[in-house]
């Protein structure tokens, strides 16, 4: 039986090839599309990626901090919202709309988290949940920029003046490299100092309090984080849609970014990629066959669960039952 050092070590080698085995795909997928003459494939890739850099951020806090967030779609729509509010009063330039959308996000993540972050369990599920809604129901009442309806965007956030994120290729891979790089982000904060803080307080927080650590400021630092890294996905999204709507703000959002981390694997960054593709795959396979696709997918999660044991990665040869 491996030594838990030892241990720890294959599980992050093998989170390593993985990661990097779906970062090739993602990379060769718009070769594949073109040769198929398939451009909804590279759409759908878009939609993966947005949603695996979601994933990943709730990862952070719920896979290693043991904290669950029913409001995490909230940071997808503020995000959103954040650049295509800019857009309607005609700050296109991303030099203008990632800080403001990082500032908004983080703002939002520092006030209700000193406040959820008071709470445990259910009460913070419910806490989370309440900010969430409440962030949903303003972006609804904001008539002056669609309310209900959404607010549609004419065109995509440019670069120094530049309109190349119009390209859908080059867009891809900016999609691309923002998943890359929020993924090595979350990898570093995890292997830190900070994220063994993180990952002790879920373990045991009275004995962390015991040697003069206190928990509360870490979970804070890493929630504001998590929610800047929603609010970047969100911030994409709306540029790949060229439409924002409170729909991204929904607790059945939040709901389902909390599945993708399910199915991937608590504690898998890695994971929450794969969980994120493999949920937007099946919703989209499943939605051909039936409009209540979710009572197929309901049953599959169960059995996942049960028997993955670590979600899908666990059912990868090599995976955690044999560390």
């Amino acid at each position: 039986m491996a030594t838990a050092p030892v241990a720890a070590s294959r599980r992050w080698t093998r989170e390593t090839l993985i990661a990097l085995t779906a970062f090739a795909l993602f990379a060769l997928l718009p070769v594949l599309a073109a040769g198929l003459e398939d451009t909804f494939m590279v759409f759908f890739a878009i939609r993966v990626m947005v949603f695996a850099i979601a994933a990943v951020s709730l990862s952070l806090i719920l896979g290693f901090g043991a904290l669950v967030s029913f409001g995490h779609a909230a940071y997808l729509g503020l995000g959103a919202y954040s650049v295509a509010i800019l857009a309607e009063h005609g700050y296109w330039d991303v030099t203008i709309s990632l800080p403001v959308t990082l500032l908004v996000c983080g703002l939002f993540a520092a006030v209700t988290g000193a406040i959820c972050l008071k709470t445990r369990g259910v009460y913070f599920i419910m806490i989370t949940l309440a900010f969430g809604q409440m962030a949903y129901y303003t972006a609804t009442s904001l008539s002056a920029y669609g309310g209900d309806d959404g607010l549609t965007m004419w065109g995509r956030t440019e670069i120094l003046g530049s309109g190349m994120l119009s390209d859908r290729t080059t867009f891809y891979y900016v999609v691309l490299g923002v998943l890359i790089f929020c993924y090595v982000l979350a990898r570093m904060i995890v292997a830190s100092r900070f994220g063994r803080v993180l990952q002790g307080a879920k373990q045991s927080e009275m004995r962390l309090r015991a040697i003069g650590i206190d928990p509360y400021w870490y979970r804070l630092v890493a929630y504001v984080i998590a929610g800047m890294m929603a609010g970047l996905a969100g911030a994409l999204l709306a540029n790949a849609a060229e439409f924002v709507s409170p729909a991204y703000m929904t607790w059945h959002r939040s709901g389902e970014l909390i599945v993708m981390v399910v199915l991937g694997g608590l504690g898998s960054l890695a994971g929450s990629i794969i969980g994120a593709a493999s949920f937007l795959v099946l919703e989209e396979l499943l939605s051909h066959v039936t409009e209540h696709w979710r009572l197929i997918f309901g049953p599959f999660l169960v059995l996942v669960v049960l028997f993955g044991k670590g979600g899908l990665m666990a059912l990868i040869p090599g995976g955690r039952k044999n560390d």
